[in-house]
């Protein structure tokens, strides 16, 4: 990677596997940008719907991707924010996953999405969390993770979190869902999750989101004094 451009971390991999709280708790001890690439094509279909543009009109669609008005404040604990906005509790919604679904075919809209990620990449430097950061957004960065563990371990800690929080769940279920999803992620046409082959594949299988996070600081922070 050319050194005149800002650090640049990628966390990529699966569903379920913790990239999110890892790129947060990064960005957040390192003081750095942060991205959840995963809330991009979500934010501009939250964005369509508030403005009445259909999600056939690629015209429309394209303009607003090119001016999309998207953060990820740390002070607000990274929570999506559009035009100012907290917009986290309408991400979710099937209106809005409708809607992302079919924009994320459009190619002009994914040419102007992805300049906007890339428009996060500035000083002091970006965490960016998805499963194609260090593949396709990100190519150069600076330090590139694979998050991964297994479909058994990912499906046991959603179950324990679903009971913790008081609602019903079935582990064969969830074990079935995230299986599917992986080849989903693995199999698609376009920017299929894989390994880049520079980045630090992580198996956190055996380890707790504690220690994930000790060992990639300390080699963050190495990865930082050699730039120095």
């Amino acid at each position: 990677m050319s050194e005149s451009k800002p650090l640049t971390i990628t966390i990529d991999g699966p569903a379920g596997v913790g990239k999110g709280s890892l790129s947060k708790n990064l960005a957040r001890h390192f003081d750095l940008h942060y991205l959840d690439s995963g809330a991009v094509y979500r934010a501009l279909a939250v964005d369509a719907l508030a403005k009445d543009v259909s999600a056939e009109d690629e015209v429309q669609l394209t303009a607003l991707a090119a001016s999309l008005d998207l953060e990820f404040p740390a002070s607000e604990g990274y929570a999506t924010f559009v035009g100012g906005n907290n917009v986290e509790a309408l991400l979710r919604t099937e209106a809005c996953s409708a809607i992302a679904s079919k924009i994320a075919s459009l190619a002009p809209v994914r040419a102007q999405l992805l300049a906007l990620q890339h428009s996060f990449q500035r000083a002091p430097g970006l965490v960016a969390d998805g499963r194609d950061m260090g593949t396709v957004v990100f190519t150069e960065a600076s330090f590139k993770i694979f998050l991964d563990a297994s479909c058994e371990e990912r499906a046991q800690r959603r179950y324990k979190q679903l009971i913790n929080q008081g609602l019903s769940a079935s582990f064969d279920a969830l074990f079935a869902s995230i299986r599917e999803r992986d080849l989903r992620d693995r199999t698609r046409a376009t920017a299929p999750l894989r390994e880049a082959d520079d980045a630090w594949v992580i198996d956190s299988s055996e380890l707790s989101e504690k220690e994930v996070f000790q060992m990639v600081v300390a080699s963050v922070q190495k990865h930082m004094n050699e730039r120095d």
